[in-house]
């Protein structure tokens, strides 16, 4: 499991002219199977998804190609996580 961070960077004001791009980018990993969750970071820090799967290469493949990633509206850093533990509710993250 890995959590990527999407900070904004020096193009951060270009934001509004790829939003949907980067949505559809989002949607993509929904629709995958790779995301499991996306948020904001705040105040006004960028956002964050978490991601499953085992192939750090393959991830960090579709991060490069998020329109904000292209753009350089957020620089994306990725940490992997090997989860032991959950709530009843999220032990599918675990198995």
């Amino acid at each position: 499991m890995f959590i990527v961070f999407l900070k904004f960077a020096e193009n951060k004001a270009a934001a509004p002219h790829f939003m949907e791009q980067h949505k559809a980018w989002i949607q993509k990993g929904f629709d995958d199977g790779v995301f499991l969750l996306v948020g904001s970071l705040k105040p006004n820090g960028g956002g964050m998804v978490l991601a499953r799967g085992s192939d750090r290469d393959a991830l960090q493949a579709r991060i490069d190609q998020d329109p904000f990633v292209v753009e350089k509206v957020v620089s994306a850093e990725v940490t992997e996580v090997a989860p032991n533990r959950a709530d009843d509710s999220l032990a599918f993250l675990v198995a």
